[in-house]
């Protein structure tokens, strides 16, 4: 079996049973400054070349990705994706997909959008992705055996977080040939906020939010680059997460803290975006039902906001569109 131990070792949260692989962590911010492409802009990162493919199938282009130089298709016809957190990307780009996570199938986001893409389940295995005869394998840097992969279909793989979103929707459009498709999403995706985000900063004015998801242990509080809105809420519309929330999960480039029950006053802003964990079976009303958590003034004031568990996780450009509509219509009601 072929997984990323430093994905589930990561996503130990979005999943450090999927804290995949070096979150964004590292020095990476995904809240759309420019400070955070300044090194690893994806406008630099492909190089074209004139090589014809080593098939003799097709023209080959070099891409710079995580696992170094790769020889790649210039314009792949069967793309299958190891990640899950990235299958929403080449949907958006209408770029041939042919394999997937089970639970990238899965998304509410994405249901009616990967009709015909075949699950690879839980955990992919070399032989499901041999079957499919992919031209290109999409795999998260750190995944075991990925040289038995590259005896498939070039792999190229990915850092989790490293590439704010539209950076990296623009990378995939270079590496997929779908350049136009990726620069006309990011052109619409920034028009959509502009108009957005006066009226939301307006409305909200000096309220802080939070996103807090409760677990086994606890709860995690979330920032501004590993899901559930965040980097819509912090990133995009720029609005104040509690102090201590924007010391831990944002400011701590992380993207995200654990805390006991007992902190949650302090993390707790006056807009609350919550869900339960997807990464655990606990029972969330061991928070939502506790003292502590029913005399927020969030709580009192109705300005809690229910995430979906099994689609907020994501930040691919398909599920940032659909929590743009949620995220914005939920801020305007906030009383």
């Amino acid at each position: 079996m072929f997984k990323s131990s430093k994905f589930y070792a990561l996503l130990a949260f979005t999943l450090a049973v999927a804290f995949v692989l070096g979150a964004c962590g590292q020095t990476a911010n995904n809240s759309g400054g420019a400070e955070n492409t300044a090194t690893a802009s994806p406008a630099s990162a492909p190089a074209i070349t004139g090589n014809e493919g080593v098939s003799g199938e097709g023209e080959t282009v070099i891409f710079k990705a995580g696992n170094g130089d790769i020889q790649v298709p210039k314009n792949p016809q069967r793309i299958v994706d190891t990640t899950a957190f990235y299958t929403g990307y080449f949907v958006a780009l209408g770029a041939p997909l042919v394999g997937a996570p089970e639970r990238a199938l899965t998304n509410p986001y994405l249901v009616g959008k990967v009709d015909g893409v075949e699950s690879l389940g839980d955990e992919p295995s070399p032989e499901q992705i041999l079957a499919l005869n992919p031209d290109l394998i999409i795999a998260y840097t750190g995944t075991e055996g990925l040289d038995k992969l590259a005896e498939i279909a070039p792999v190229v793989a990915v850092e989790y977080g490293k590439l704010h979103y539209k950076d990296q929707m623009l990378d995939f459009g270079k590496l997929t040939g779908k350049e136009a498709k990726a620069k006309a999403w990011v052109e619409d995706w920034e028009k959509k906020i502009n108009e957005l985000k006066p009226q939301v900063q307006a409305a909200v004015g000096d309220k802080t939010v939070s996103i807090l998801n409760p677990y086994s242990k606890g709860l995690y509080v979330f920032g501004h680059n590993f899901g559930r809105g965040g980097e819509i809420i912090y990133g995009e519309f720029g609005l104040k997460a509690p102090p201590e929330a924007q010391k831990e999960s944002i400011d701590s480039g992380t993207g995200w803290a654990s805390i006991s029950l007992e902190k949650l006053p302090d993390y707790a802003g006056d807009i609350v975006f919550t869900c339960p964990w997807s990464g655990d079976t606990s029972d969330p009303k061991i928070v939502y039902d506790n003292a502590i958590w029913t005399s927020l003034p969030a709580v009192k004031a109705g300005n809690v906001f229910q995430l979906n568990p099994a689609a907020d996780t994501y930040n691919d450009p398909v599920s940032l569109e659909a929590q743009l509509e949620f995220i914005t219509t939920s801020l305007l009601s906030a009383k």
